[in-house]
């Protein structure tokens, strides 16, 4: 499939930009811009890590050019998911006793491998939503740097809420440790602590901001997942971030948690499982973007069947009622026209198997090239990134991955990703 002269050994990074030559792809079918149809048998030419053409019919392409023959696969642009936790995958108790007994340096090689697991899964770009060790920031860095093979990442630091919110680290542990568990300042309590929780993260280095105004279902607590924030909370908290030009992605299950988010200018709303018509007009008034997450339920289910004791009573009950819910919310803003991005909570769900949102996301009412555009072109605009990613257009970073068959036609197609291109680089052939 390929020229000799490349000689793939892909058990290690691959670089085909090092050198000035260009690279050639035959695609047997090309989705370059979901959301439209796709294209025959079409030549895309790569050069210094960017597309620099796209044309209907196999053509040689420039002298000294490398090929890359997927004639008998179907081409898309790299996938985005915009809700990851690169840092674990561990659950419940487990993940309780994991939070005080790994180091951050256990945490970045857990990350390393995670992130790894989702570039060969077809996402090559991944917005990570809350890490209170700095881990991913600097696996961010050296992903950037190619030090380490990993997709692009946008990373929020750690995550903020109120004390005894959803992301107190010390919910479940005994009083007299909270002292030592509370060290990352993600905390906030009224207008002035909100301002200061986002400016830390600033300094820290962040891309975007991530507030929780609601409970959680993984929360090691009774207040249930209505709304933990006060109007003017969330207004603080919204508007430094938008100050210092980061963007806002808001935790958020209950309707009136959603509904202060809107309100409030946030930029996308993640898991929203209790929106109702109001919400909705809400999105649609504001222009955010819903990131669904129905993969958590896959996590909860999988694990529950290997352990029935994984979850705490209070967890467990949260997690049956989530269980039964899933897709509601996403019916409801698919059928009015929200805009919707493509997001799977990995960490909850498994890592490298974030195409399983894919399935889900038709299972509750979108097409496979909606659900394929959520995690494309949406994605991208949502990350502000609509000029470099989401489409296979010139002048666009060389983010490309192929399957075997049409996902179009059969959406789990994503699941088995048989080339995975970062920037011009081949991460994964299992081509034969």
């Amino acid at each position: 499939m390929f020229r000799s002269a490349i000689g793939l050994a892909l058990t290690c990074l691959v670089s085909i930009t090092a050198a000035a030559e260009p690279v050639v792809i035959h695609a047997g079918h090309l989705l370059d811009r979901p959301g439209q149809a796709a294209r025959g048998p079409s030549t895309i030419v790569i050069r210094d890590g960017k597309i620099e053409s796209v044309a209907d019919g196999i053509a040689a392409g420039p002298d000294g050019a490398t090929i890359i023959d997927l004639r008998g696969h179907f081409v898309l642009p790299g996938l985005i998911d915009a809700h990851v936790h690169l840092t674990s995958d561990k659950a419940g108790t487990e993940r309780q006793l994991i939070s005080v007994t790994a180091s951050t340096a256990a945490r970045a090689y857990e990350a390393a491998v995670n992130a790894r697991k989702t570039l060969e899964a077809g996402f090559t770009t991944v917005r990570n939503l809350g890490d209170s060790f700095g881990v991913t920031l600097a696996l961010r860095d050296a992903i950037a740097a190619g030090k380490i093979a990993g997709p692009r990442i946008i990373d929020a630091g750690s995550a903020i809420s109120t004390t005894s919110g959803h992301m107190d680290p010390t919910l479940g542990f005994r009083e007299e440790l909270a002292e030592a568990l509370d060290v990352h300042d993600n905390l906030c309590d009224g207008v002035e602590s909100c301002r200061r929780a986002v400016r830390v993260q600033i300094r820290r280095g962040v891309d975007v901001i991530k507030i929780a105004t609601t409970g959680g279902v993984n929360s090691r607590i009774s207040a249930g997942l209505g709304r933990q924030m006060f109007d003017d909370e969330v207004r603080a908290l919204v508007e430094t971030a938008h100050m210092y030009g980061r963007k806002v992605a808001v935790h958020a299950h209950g309707a009136d948690g959603i509904a202060i988010a809107l309100k409030a200018g946030a930029d996308s709303i993640e898991h929203g499982t209790l929106l109702g018509d109001d919400e909705v007009d809400l999105f649609l008034r504001s222009g955010a973007y819903y990131v669904p997450t129905l993969s958590t339920i896959n996590g909860y289910i999988e694990r529950l069947a290997h352990d029935p004791n994984a979850y705490p009573p209070e967890i467990k009950a949260k997690i049956e009622w989530r269980i039964a819910v899933t897709g509601k919310s996403l019916r409801l803003a698919h059928e009015r026209g929200v805009k919707i991005a493509f997001g799977t909570d990995a960490g909850v769900s498994l890592h490298g198997r974030n195409a399983d949102e894919f399935e889900l996301m038709v299972k509750y009412d979108m097409t496979p090239g909606e659900a394929i555009a959520a995690a494309t072109v949406n994605a991208a605009d949502l990350l502000s990134l609509s000029a470099e990613l989401g489409s296979l257009e010139p002048g666009k970073r060389a983010d490309i991955i192929a399957v075997d068959g049409d996902p179009l036609s059969d959406v789990t197609k994503l699941k088995s990703v048989a080339f995975v291109m970062r920037g011009g680089q081949v991460f994964k052939s299992g081509l034969q």
